[in-house]
């Protein structure tokens, strides 16, 4: 049974945007994610555990970033929020430094 046309994207330019941010912007803010718990909590332990619940938090993000309207915008979201896991990854290894 094939899908209702009403309920497809029909621009290019909106599905390749959802596609790359659904893969490459799900798998930097998960990644992003667990990088920023491991410099503040036990690093070895976060990293064992990030083998799992990466690739759970990955599958999650992809299935919202097609749910957005818009590609581009979904894009932004993911861009901010690695940024700002960033940030907190950033600065907990200033202060919680491995060596």
């Amino acid at each position: 049974m094939p899908a209702n046309k009403k309920y497809l994207t029909p621009s290019p330019s909106q599905r390749f945007a959802k596609i790359t941010a659904a893969i490459l912007g799900g798998l930097m803010v998960a990644v992003m994610f667990h990088m920023a718990l491991a410099s503040w909590f036990n690093h070895v332990a976060i990293i064992i555990t990030s083998t799992f619940s990466a690739f759970i938090l990955w599958a999650v993000l992809m299935v919202l970033a097609f749910l957005g309207k818009n590609g581009w915008k979904v894009w932004g979201i993911y861009l901010l929020a690695s940024l700002v896991l960033f940030a907190i990854f950033y600065f907990g290894k200033q202060t919680n430094p491995l060596v």
